[in-house]
């Protein structure tokens, strides 16, 4: 997803009491510098009556937008924005417009309009954000941007079919599904399958492409060769079987039940079927966990590149660090550069295919769609990935976190946190605050 893609219905609202030349002169401003941007709806003429807004909101309504964008011109009262918030179901950002304070006329009064709108917006049961600063300010562009990818989010959101193959493991509380609850808040579907005849469709997988398949990963895997040659074939058909299965049904992620079925069942690992499909955009979450396939699917739109759903296996509160652990199916682009990842067998259970590295250093954002205190809420942190060696075998991250390893791990415990985090590189808390805003979801920062 690029901002080119991201669709922003403008309106400028204002009253022909105040000083229009000044208002028109920061619409311009601001409407130029979002559509250098964005795809934008709505000209930036200033809307100052019932008729206008009218046929300014049926000119939305036909265009499909991500958001609103309302620039308070100048002053006007709250009915205008009120119209918008109730007619168009899209998230709303107010933008107010600072003055100078040199002792003449008050010449647009801003401030004032947003807040009156807040308050009626408030009253009324609508959500909003705003921005009060001038049009070239730096902070309020990096808002703007974070507000609309956080909308173009959540409309996606309400478009989303996640897959759950096979149930959760008992005791595995922490990846029960809530169908209901996640298609009336978020819009989300969750389609069920069963196991059974998935291995079926595994043991009929194409044998060009399990072939194929093989051929590139002997060139990027270490010690692939290694592998006993039927598990690691069962693998790579579950993976042809899982791409097959998420184009036929339209998924935008999967959840798979990976023990001990596919052991003991078809005889190898699920990890290197669902690492190669994280890779490929399609986030997969191990032990049904489908929470955590969509805060690797919100993190894979925000972040525009892979996400991975991982334990927190252990604390350092000495040297302020925790290690991040998966059995091997993070995404072989979360490898550092400097380490040739390799083939591997499952700790546990002694089958191929696994995925083994050390994640690469850098910035990381994490998260969790959590259900942990009976309603949805979203977890978010930021940290440091550390250049390290292993911890353990299959996939794993040393981390810095920016509050303090013994501060998290107390967090988790004392709050009951899911068992799995999932995180993507860069910096993206501020796109996940506005989200959180957006879907009415409270936020634990850890």
């Amino acid at each position: 997803m690029t901002k080119a893609d991201i669709r922003i219905g403008f309106v400028a609202i204002a009253r022909p009491t105040f000083d229009l030349d000044l208002a028109n002169e920061m619409t311009a401003q601001v409407y130029s510098a979002i559509t250098e941007t964005y795809d934008v709806i709505g000209s930036q003429d200033l809307i100052m009556d019932g008729d206008a807004i009218d046929a300014r909101i049926a000119q939305l309504a036909a265009g499909y937008i991500d958001m609103i964008l309302m620039l308070q011109s100048s002053f006007a009262d709250s009915s205008m924005t009120l119209q918008l918030a109730q007619t168009i179901d899209a998230p709303l950002l107010m933008w107010a417009l600072p003055e100078a304070q040199v002792g003449g006329r008050l010449r647009i009064n801003s401030f004032c309009g947003i807040n009156l709108a807040a308050h009626g917006l408030r009253r009324a049961g609508f959500g909003y954000d705003y921005i009060y600063a001038p049009p070239a300010d730096v902070a309020a562009r990096k808002k703007l941007d974070d507000f609309a990818i956080a909308a173009r989010v959540k409309k996606r959101l309400a478009q989303t079919r996640i897959g759950r193959l096979g149930e959760h493991p008992e005791g595995f509380d922490t990846c029960r599904v809530n169908h209901a609850a996640l298609k009336a808040q978020l819009g989300i579907e969750v389609l069920q399958f069963e196991l059974d005849s998935f291995f079926a469709r595994v043991r009929q997988a194409e044998s060009a492409r399990v072939d194929a398949l093989a051929a590139d990963l002997s060139e990027r895997l270490d010690r692939f060769a290694e592998m006993e040659p039927e598990a690691t074939n069962g693998t790579l058909g579950a993976y042809v079987a899982l791409n097959e299965l998420v184009c036929e049904e339209n998924l935008n992620g999967i959840a798979v039940r990976c023990w001990p079925e596919f052991f003991t069942d078809l005889g190898c690992s699920a990890c290197g079927a669902m690492s190669l499909l994280s890779d490929a955009m399609t986030p997969s979450s191990c032990e049904a966990d489908v929470n955590g396939t969509i805060t690797q699917l919100i993190l894979q739109w925000i972040s525009g590149e892979p996400a991975f759903g991982s334990d927190l296996v252990a604390f350092d509160t000495d040297a302020d660090e925790a290690v991040l652990w998966h059995c091997g199916l993070a995404p072989l682009s979360m490898a550092d550069p400097e380490v040739q990842p390799q083939a591997t067998i499952h700790s546990n259970r002694q089958k191929p295919l696994l995925m083994q590295f050390p994640m690469k250093p850098g910035r990381v954002t994490f998260a969790r769609l959590s259900e942990a205190s009976g309603e949805f809420r979203l977890v978010i942190g930021g940290g440091e990935m550390l250049k390290a060696a292993p911890a353990f075998t299959g996939t794993s991250g040393r981390l810095r976190f920016d509050s303090g390893a013994a501060a998290v791990m107390d967090a988790i415990m004392r709050e009951g946190l899911e068992h799995h985090i999932s995180l993507a590189y860069g910096d993206h808390q501020d796109a996940l605050e506005s989200l959180a805003r957006i879907l009415g979801l409270s936020v634990l920062r850890l």
